[in-house]
């Protein structure tokens, strides 16, 4: 039987009745290391309070029931002094009795998301971001006692900073890292908490598929170059690719195909579609036609390297990386604005997203606009169906019934 802990200022409702009301809970034992039982008196039962060190330094507490001052203990709602010391140890400890093994908290929920992305060869920023804007005390508090309440506030918060997609997708990074500590820690149970906390701002995708014209699009390349030749180069390769940034950075020397008249890409996959192999599904590529004179631009910069040699690299020869809207941001924003676009709105994606509406516009079957932007049909026509409409108007006019024909020209009636 465990041992049972006594202190004589909680363990009877005598004792405690005679403490003063306050919102301050009174210490009581320590029942292990960085554990404490503490008690906090109301006007009617008072309530027990769980407090426990995190392992960094800081304690989280936690209301673990109501004591037994004025109403009988039923083992759930209402305990006892020593029942409520069994409560917490299993709150601290989890079921196994080890009171080593404390409960995890967003801070190490994200640090084991961080090596679960690494084994799978996928980005571990996704990782990191989030802890750029939780706050301290989110970070620090258990993963179990989360609640939707203050998962709402924080995300409602970035409102204003950042764009409502842009907010989407930092909640799902948060929520992969939350659903990651649940399935590891049976004590977890409260997946409504990010589920309704961080549910997905509404019509936020309008803001991400942001469409700019041709004339725009050779704009912002050559402003690029302007900027820096190999920041240039890349934004000319996702101009004529419409490829990912992330796919882009992972092109070799040797996926350069330097035909005289059909040069073309080995583009890496990216590692979209839910499958957990990512690592094998990245080393995949497909083939993409480039015109010729990015062709010749890439060889160029490419020349004297080895073909397993990154084939876009930045200006100070370190290659883009996983993530490389970290590095080029601000020039994009320059870019924007510099072309006169608004950088809240157009990003390095609006290329991506404009090469695909151009092969559309000119009539490539839709099957192979997917295959080519390493998408899906479906998802193309769920994205990208109200800017062919609102693109196309041009093209859609000349199908138009006219009320007159043209004056001067013979009209022959249908048979009937």
């Amino acid at each position: 039987m465990a041992r049972k802990i006594r202190h004589s200022s909680l363990e009877s409702r005598t004792a405690r009745l005679k403490l003063a009301v306050r919102r301050k809970p009174y210490n009581g034992p320590a029942l292990a290391r960085g554990v404490l039982l503490l008690y906090r008196r109301n006007k009617g039962n008072g309530s027990w309070v769980l407090k426990a060190s995190n392992g960094h330094g800081a304690y989280w507490t936690k209301a673990i029931a109501e004591a037994d001052d004025h109403d009988e203990s039923n083992g759930k709602a209402i305990l006892t002094f020593f029942e409520a010391q069994d409560v917490a140890k299993k709150l601290a400890s989890g079921e196994d009795g080890n009171i080593g093994n404390a409960p995890i908290t967003v801070d190490s929920a994200l640090k084991d998301y961080r090596r679960d992305l690494e084994a799978r060869s996928a980005n571990p920023y996704n990782a990191d971001w989030p802890r750029l804007h939780l706050t301290s005390a989110l970070l620090a508090k258990p993963v179990q006692l989360l609640a939707a309440t203050e998962l709402k506030r924080w995300r409602d918060s970035l409102l204003g900073t950042m764009a409502p997609s842009t907010i989407n997708r930092l909640g799902r990074c948060l929520c992969a890292a939350l659903e990651l500590a649940k399935q590891h820690d049976e004590r977890i149970q409260n997946r409504q908490a990010w589920e309704v906390g961080l549910a997905v701002l509404p019509n936020a995708q309008e803001v991400r598929n942001v469409i700019i014209s041709d004339g725009k699009v050779r704009e912002f390349v050559a402003t690029a170059y302007g900027l820096n030749h190999q920041f240039g180069l890349l934004a000319d390769t996702l101009a004529i690719t419409g490829t990912r940034p992330s796919q882009a950075a992972r092109l070799r020397v040797e996926d350069l195909h330097d035909h005289p008249v059909r040069p073309k890409l080995a583009m890496p996959k990216s590692a979209k579609g839910g499958s957990r192999n990512r690592s094998a599904k990245k080393t995949e590529r497909y083939s993409v036609p480039i015109t010729v004179q990015l062709a010749a631009k890439l060889k160029a910069a490419a020349k004297g390297r080895a073909d397993d040699a990154p084939l876009l690299l930045q200006s100070d020869g370190r290659s883009w990386g996983d993530n490389p809207g970290q590095s080029y941001h601000r020039d994009v924003d320059k870019v924007v604005t510099d072309i006169g676009l608004d950088p809240d709105e157009v990003t390095m994606y609006a290329l991506r997203h404009s090469s695909i509406v151009r092969m559309l516009l000119q009539n490539v079957p839709i099957r192979l606009v997917a295959s080519l932007h390493n998408t899906s049909v479906r998802m193309i026509e769920a994205h990208y169906s109200r800017f062919i409409v609102e693109h196309s108007d041009e093209i859609s006019r000349r199908a138009l019934l006219q009320h007159e024909p043209p004056s001067g020209h013979n009209v022959v009636a249908l048979a009937t």
